[in-house]
């Protein structure tokens, strides 16, 4: 059995608060969820979300940004924000005995951002040069078009940060105005994770969030995607390796084949020990760095192989990467893989309990997805019943589908090798 102190509570205005005591933490994690992120957006307010994030730390009536940094920084914590397409956070780490007050700044910032029309400017700024950075980075844009050719116009195909034009276009009067439509106590959560009382906690949230400000929103119906993938799509750029990146749809959060998927993740390029990796990297010397990786949303999801090669060696890469999914497909996997991959995913979620800020990120995760928390010994039940039957039903599954394949650098869309890569489905299928 492992250690495990969770509790959870509604309050009456909807918002929910889910902690994990850990008595021996030197830190308390904790953090103010939203759920609402890119795909919640109008297509005109494109990046508000992620916008929003940046301005909810810039100050309240009664603390300015400069004030918000400094309590944080005099206890030696840590302090931060992220914006997905299905949620946003505000969190914090701090040791204990400080614990209170950033919980206090957290539910102030949330409650009542000032959105200073000169804040807003600055940041506006920081955001319009954190896009640019972000087109200089290859991998960024060949991430950002793998999504767009997978999900097409559908808000989940969105670069999270917008676009320079809806950045520039986007008035301080609409960012106010996403945060009171969409920051409901409804589709709040705070979590907390290490040296906590939960009673103590759901008395401080209570009173601390102000919910005449905030109001009860529940937030934007959500509509799933329905679109086909585009196969391939090229952007030629002079850098010195091509970066590539094939995509298909894959178990969404709610699917009964997502267990089985993390641990078919891990065979296909999740760790060094996977099929990728080896046949890539050590058995080749083709790329750096190559692997897989798994995104899930309430109604899509996605599995994406990527990696980065010189021009010179595209060809053998495309070649390699295609035998490795074909030979998923006729052989599946087998025992000695299922039952490694299966090892690591189980002992890195157990090391993961180590931390207080992983233990906030699963209670958050779970309340968002489930309005409850999967006690830990639940899970990895969960993980260890996958049999290497359910790993090749579900690589089967996701991989024997159309494919989107995106490529950034020195080549384009007439290369022999991407389009092969990327009709490849068609082929095997006439």
């Amino acid at each position: 059995m492992t250690t495990e102190e969770v509790r959870r509570t509604e309050l009456s205005s909807g918002l929910r608060v889910v902690t994990d005591r850990m008595p021996h933490a030197q830190s308390v994690c904790m953090g103010v969820y939203a759920q609402v992120g890119s795909r919640d957006e109008p297509a005109a307010l494109a990046g508000s979300s992620h916008f929003l994030e940046h301005l909810l730390f810039k100050g309240t009536p009664t603390r300015s940004a400069r004030q918000i940094a400094i309590e944080v920084d005099a206890v030696g914590g840590e302090m931060n924000a992220y914006t997905s397409r299905e949620s946003t956070a505000y969190y914090t780490r701090l040791p204990p005995d400080a614990a209170t007050a950033g919980l206090d700044l957290l539910c102030d910032v949330v409650s009542h951002p000032s959105f200073r029309p000169a804040e807003v400017d600055a940041e506006r700024e920081v955001i319009l040069d954190e896009i640019l950075m972000s087109d200089d980075d290859p991998d960024d844009v060949v991430y950002r078009l793998l999504w767009e050719a997978l999900y097409g116009d559908h808000p989940l195909g969105r670069e999270t940060l917008g676009s320079a034009e809806t950045i520039t276009a986007i008035t301080r009067d609409q960012i106010a105005g996403f945060h009171a439509a969409h920051y409901g106590t409804a589709v709040l959560v705070v979590a907390v994770a290490g040296v906590v009382d939960h009673d103590q906690v759901v008395t401080q949230v209570a009173a601390a969030i102000d919910v005449p400000a905030i109001g009860a929103s529940t937030g934007v119906g959500r509509t799933a995607p329905a679109v086909d993938p585009v196969a391939l799509t090229v952007r030629r750029r002079p850098t010195e390796q091509v970066h590539l990146a094939i995509g298909w749809s894959a178990p969404d959060a709610y699917d009964p084949d997502r267990h089985a998927m993390v641990v078919a993740n891990h065979i296909l390029g999740g760790g060094m020990a996977s099929r990728l990796f080896q046949a890539v990297r050590e058995e080749r010397g083709l790329a750096y760095a190559v692997g897989s990786s798994t995104a899930r949303y309430t109604d899509s999801g996605a599995l994406v192989i990527s990696a980065g090669t010189a021009p010179s060696r595209l060809a053998e890469l495309a070649e390699v990467l295609d035998a490795e999914v074909e030979g998923v497909l006729a052989d599946g996997i087998t025992d000695d893989e299922h039952a490694s991959a299966l090892g690591y995913v189980v002992g890195a979620t157990r090391l993961g309990l180590e931390d207080s800020g992983s233990r906030m990120v699963r209670l958050a995760g779970d309340e968002m997805l489930r309005r409850q928390v999967v006690g830990i010994d639940e899970h990895l039940a969960n993980l260890r019943a996958v049999t290497v039957d359910d790993v090749n039903r579900v690589l089967r599954r996701v991989l024997d589908a159309p494919r989107s394949v995106v490529a950034v650098g020195p080549v384009d869309d007439r290369d022999d090798a991407l389009v092969s890569l990327a009709g490849w489905r068609r082929t095997v299928s006439a």
